[in-house]
């Protein structure tokens, strides 16, 4: 009789042992869960850089004197900038791989981008434009950053070094901004990399070539990587 109690207590306590594993394992579980879930959201980041090509879908932003259309530039420079940088192992976002446009609305597609950008939380967005001015003379790359951002001054420091090696007659330099809505709306450092000016012929026809886009690509992705590098020391 003894005997068959022990056994039955023995049962009794295996069978509590086997719910309590298996309570501990579904609670492992989620405490995975949850960590990868705050990784890619407020918590962390699943990508290092984020690049932003302006415009797109039914905005094309600024037109050339060559008919040509600031989305399309902007999309082709950022595709090629992605892949430089995944090609060294950077991790790379897009807030457009298409000719589409985020939102209905241009002030809607800004909200949209920045939304983006809060959640991702990366550690540099660099938002693609082209520029464009009335005096058709005037012509080179500038990069704006947020007036009160010492990263995105950074940032913008090494992007506009890099570009400039592309030309060394342009003498423009990083400009602070606090009116932009990228700039002034997001939480992490962000700057925008005007490329050139479409109001300039010259350079409108440079913009739109294949080999122009290459070299644009290469320097702003040698100024993001040299940010990336300095930022890890």
């Amino acid at each position: 009789m003894k005997e068959k109690i022990r056994s039955a207590a023995a049962a009794v306590l295996l069978t509590g042992l086997i719910l309590l594993c298996w309570q501990m394992s579904v609670k492992l579980r989620e405490t995975i869960e949850e960590g990868k879930e705050t990784f890619g959201s407020a918590g962390g980041s699943t990508s290092v850089i984020i690049l932003d090509p302006g415009h797109g879908g039914k905005d094309p932003g600024k037109i050339g004197v060559n008919g040509a259309e600031e989305k399309d530039i902007n999309l082709n420079i950022a595709l090629k900038i992605q892949g430089i940088l995944s090609e060294e192992g950077i991790s790379v976002s897009m807030t457009r791989t298409s000719d589409e446009r985020l939102a209905d609305s241009q002030v809607e597609d800004l909200r949209e981008r920045v939304d983006l950008i809060n959640k991702r939380r990366p550690l540099l967005v660099v938002s693609i434009h082209q520029n464009s001015y009335s005096d058709e003379s005037v012509k080179g790359s500038q990069v704006f950053y947020f007036k009160d951002s010492k990263e995105g001054e950074r940032a913008a420091g090494c992007i506009q070094n890099t570009l400039g090696k592309l030309d060394p007659d342009n003498t423009k330099q990083i400009k602070a901004n606090n009116t932009y809505y990228l700039l002034k709306n997001t939480e992490v450092p962000v700057i925008i990399a005007e490329c050139g000016f479409l109001s300039n012929y010259e350079e409108a026809e440079k913009l739109i070539s294949e080999e122009y886009q290459e070299e644009i690509a290469g320097a702003v992705a040698e100024g993001i990587m040299e940010y990336v590098r300095t930022s890890s020391e």
